[in-house]
C-alpha cells in the first residue's frame, strides 16, 4: 500500500522537469495550491497530471472572434466539434471520493480510498468502473514510505523511504474523480493511487507497491490517453511491479508524526548519525590541548564503533551501551585537568599532578596511579624484573640519587 509520500519540491520545478522528460504541460497549478512537504498524508493537496479533451465548436469560436462571422444572409452553418487533447497538472485532494457522493465524507471513509487494488480493476463493475473508463492519472512525488513490521506481534515499526536509484521524480499510476456536495457550487477533485504486488526488492517491507511508471514511456502514454473510454487488457497489463531499480533504507521515526515535516527525512537514519557523530568528534579533538596527538586509525574506529549493528532479540552484550573509561567521565570542577600515567610504566615513575585551590593557599598533591586499587604491582612490558625481592636493583640508592624514589618514601618527607 502507500499511507504517506515526500513531495518536497515546487511546482514550477514539477512542471519543468515533466516538460525535459517529453511530457507535455499545458496547465498547473500556482506553488502554493500544491502541500509541499516531506511527509505528504491524506487528505493534503497534491499535483495530478491527466490528459483532457477541449471541445470547441464552430459557434462558440464565432461568438468569441476566433473565426470570421459568416454572411449575415447566408445560412446558419452547421455545427462542427472540434477536439484537441491538451496535459495538465491539477491541484487535487488525497482520497477519493466518487461523484455520486452528496455529503462530504467522515476522515475514515476517506482513508478507505487513499488507495486502489489493481486486482479490484479487472472486472468490469465496482466503484472503480467509470473512473478507470475515463479518469486515469499519474500522481507526482519524490518517493513513498513504508513502515516495516519487527518483534513480537509487530509492535515495532520502523519507517523505511523508497525512491528512484536515480533520484528522478516518481510517478505513480492513479484513478480521479470530482464530487459536488449538494448545496454547493464548488468541484471537489480528488484522487486514489493504484497499487499493485511488490517486486523482489521491496518483498522484505511489504507484499503491496504504488504501480510506478516510467516519464514519457509507451505505457504512461497509452495510461494518459483520454480518448481511450474503454478498460481493456492493454491497459490491465500496465498494471504492474515496477521492474527498475529503486532504493531503500530506514529513515527518522518521526516521520511517522503527521504534521511533522523536514528535509532529513528523506536521508538515511545511519548515515545521517555516522555523518554527526564523526563531525562532532572531529569538533571535541579541535577544544584538545595543541601538543596531544591524533590517531586517524583511532579516530575512524570511535566514529564507527558508535554504531555497531545490534542482534535481534530480547537481550545480547551488543544491545549493552559502551562502557565509558573512568579517566575520561572524571571531570574536575575547578583545577587544571589530570593525565593518568600509563599502565606498562613501573610505579617508581608515577608522574604526580599538583592541584591548587584558588580559594585557598593549601595545595594538594594526589598520586595517580589507575592501577593501585587493584591491590598488586603490576609488571612492566619493557622490564625484566618480576619483583621486589628476586631483583635486587628495585628500589635501591642508585635509582634515589637519579631522582626516582618509591612515592610512600615521598609523603615520608
Amino acid at each position: 500500500m502507500c499511507g504517506r509520500y515526500a513531495l518536497g519540491v515546487r511546482m514550477a520545478f514539477i512542471r519543468r522537469r515533466l516538460e525535459e522528460q517529453g511530457m507535455e504541460v499545458d496547465e498547473a497549478p500556482e506553488d502554493d495550491e500544491v502541500r509541499e512537504t516531506y511527509n505528504f498524508a491524506p487528505g493534503y493537496y497534491g499535483a495530478v497530471y491527466r490528459g483532457h479533451i477541449d471541445r470547441t465548436s464552430d459557434h462558440d469560436d464565432y461568438a468569441e472572434g476566433r473565426i470570421d462571422q459568416p454572411d449575415q444572409t447566408a445560412p446558419e452553418p452547421p455545427s462542427t466539434e472540434h477536439e484537441r487533447t491538451t496535459f495538465k497538472l491539477q491541484k487535487m485532494r488525497w482520497g477519493l471520493i466518487p461523484f455520486w457522493t452528496k455529503r462530504q465524507p467522515d476522515y475514515g471513509s476517506m482513508m478507505r480510498t487513499i488507495n486502489c487494488r489493481d486486482d479490484s480493476l479487472i472486472e468490469d463493475r465496482g466503484m472503480w468502473t467509470s473512473m478507470k473508463r475515463k479518469k486515469r492519472c499519474i500522481v507526482i512525488c519524490q518517493g513513498f514510505y513504508e513502515w516495516l513490521k519487527k518483534g513480537p506481534g509487530g509492535k515495532e515499526r520502523i519507517p523505511h523511504y523508497i525512491k528512484r536509484k536515480d533520484g528522478d521524480l516518481m510517478c505513480l499510476a492513479g484513478l480521479w474523480d470530482y464530487v459536488q456536495y449538494e448545496g454547493s457550487d464548488e468541484k471537489l477533485y480528488t484522487y486514489t493511487i493504484i497499487t499493485t504486488d511488490s517486486n523482489s526488492y521491496l518483498k522484505f517491507l511489504h507484499d503491496r507497491m504504488p504501480v510506478i511508471l516510467e516519464p514519457g514511456s509507451e505505457r504512461m502514454k497509452k495510461w494518459l490517453d483520454p480518448n481511450q473510454t474503454t478498460w481493456t487488457k492493454e491497459l490491465q497489463s500496465i498494471l504492474k511491479p515496477y521492474d527498475g531499480e529503486l532504493e531503500c533504507y530506514p529513515v527518522s521515526k518521526d516521520v511517522g508524526k503527521v504534521g511533522n515535516n523536514s528535509p532529513d527525512f528523506i536521508v538515511p537514519i545511519n548515515s545521517k548519525q555516522n555523518k554527526n557523530n564523526i563531525a562532532n568528534f572531529f569538533a571535541n579533538a579541535k577544544k584538545k590541548d595543541e601538543g596531544s596527538t591524533l590517531d586517524t586509525k583511532s579516530i575512524i574506529k570511535s566514529a564507527t564503533d558508535e554504531h555497531r549493528k545490534t542482534k535481534d532479540g530480547e537481550w545480547s552484550e551488543d544491545n549493552a551501551p559502551k562502557p565509558v573509561l573512568r579517566e575520561e567521565a572524571a571531570k574536575s570542577p575547578r583545577g587544571v585537568k589530570r593525565e593518568l600515567s600509563p599502565e606498562d610504566k613501573d610505579i617508581s615513575s608515577v608522574k604526580v599532578t599538583k592541584t591548587e585551590d584558588p580559594d585557598s593557599s593549601f595545595t594538594e598533591t594526589k598520586p595517580s596511579s589507575p592501577m593501585k586499587s587493584f591491590g598488586r604491582q603490576m609488571r612492566s612490558a619493557t622490564r625484566n624484573h618480576s619483583s621486589p625481592g628476586k631483583n635486587k636493583s628495585y628500589g635501591t640508592s642508585k635509582q634515589a640519587s637519579d631522582g626516582s624514589q618509591r612515592i610512600t618514601n615521598f609523603f615520608k618527607k
